[in-house]
């Protein structure tokens, strides 16, 4: 099968952005994304808007996808899609058009778990990328879900240590909001971060056991920290804004690498990949790549635009479940809450 071309038509709606691509075997022919700036208003995703711009913007992404790739839909192979997890309505957008367009078209339909999907990013074929062998740890870091998992093969992975309460992009989000930046704030705390000084103000980092992790206690320490501050002086946001970013980075950065080290202690294992949003950050790809001189560590960190929620990711898983004749049903439904 290696020999001949499959073609695979991916689709992702597990949130607010619109994404489809085009896999040839393990290697990306088009990657589209429609990101949905209604929210920014709100600050933060409103799940009813979400689901309602996806209607929007799937069909022209698609179609853009296609073109892009210069495939036509009668020469595709399958069409793989986000089954979840995510929000329930967004999920039911991509679900229901991939359904619809493998029934129309007699082709198989392949369901994809989101959060396996960025772990298996590291698996498209890229010019002088090398990907990671198995079995390998991989920590996925993004708005909706903090983990890490060890990762056997293909689809036999084992969370060994995750978030019991707010994921890291969420910690991020909110302290950029405490500090009165636009959503989505998480990127402009990391550019602000980059300025200042990352000793400026020490924040307390939560005691966890094992390799969970928690971050709304950190969230808290920042409010009440902003909130004694402003009160002293209303310009401190103003005057110290990159030291409060760098500060605020430089912990997170740390609760992350903490466990990440216990997990390479435990396991034995030094081959470590990052997925998801927050895996675009300028801090945490530094830490990691100075965990390569300190502790002989291999680091694996994918492409930008492999970072967040994209399409593309989750061809590749369905190109390797294709490969394994890992077929869905017609009657398959999303689902919101979906463990790897």
């Amino acid at each position: 099968m290696e020999n001949k071309a499959t073609y695979i038509l991916a689709i992702e709606s597990s949130c607010d952005d619109t994404s489809a691509a085009v896999m040839c075997n393990n290697s990306a022919l088009s990657n589209v994304v429609a990101t949905q700036k209604i929210h920014e208003e709100y600050g933060g995703v409103v799940p009813e808007l979400a689901s309602r711009a996806h209607q929007q913007n799937i069909v022209p992404v698609v179609h853009q996808a296609l073109a892009k790739a210069n495939i036509d839909k009668n020469q595709l192979s399958a069409i793989a899609f986000t089954r979840g997890p995510g929000l329930m309505g967004s999920l039911l957008v991509g679900t229901s058009f991939a359904k619809s367009l493998a029934l129309g078209l007699n082709i198989p339909l392949i369901e994809v778990n989101h959060m396996q999907a960025h772990i298996l990013s590291h698996f498209i074929a890229e010019d002088n990328y090398q990907s990671p062998s198995f079995p390998f740890l991989a920590m996925t870091i993004s708005g909706g879900h903090t983990q890490i998992v060890l990762v056997k093969s293909y689809f036999e992975m084992e969370v060994i240590g995750e978030t019991l309460d707010d994921a890291v992009g969420e910690a991020y989000d909110k302290s950029a909001k405490i500090l009165g930046l636009p959503y989505p704030g998480g990127p402009l705390v990391d550019k602000y971060a980059q300025l200042g000084n990352a000793k400026a103000f020490p924040f307390p980092k939560p005691k966890v056991e094992g390799l969970n992790f928690s971050f709304s206690g950190l969230k808290t320490s920042i409010l009440y920290f902003i909130q004694r501050e402003t009160k002293n002086n209303p310009n401190f946001i103003a005057e110290n804004r990159d030291d409060i970013c760098a500060s605020i980075q430089h912990t997170i950065v740390q609760i992350l690498m903490d466990k990440l080290k216990k997990a390479v202690k435990q396991t034995g294992i030094k081959q470590v990949a990052i997925g998801g949003g927050v895996s675009a950050n300028s801090g945490i790809r530094q830490a990691l790549k100075e965990a390569e001189d300190r502790w002989g560590w291999t680091t694996y960190v994918p492409k930008f635009e492999y970072c967040t929620d994209n399409a593309a990711m989750i061809g590749i898983v369905g190109y390797l479940k294709y490969k394994e004749q890992s077929f869905s049903d017609q009657d398959i439904t999303a689902q919101a809450r979906y463990v790897i």
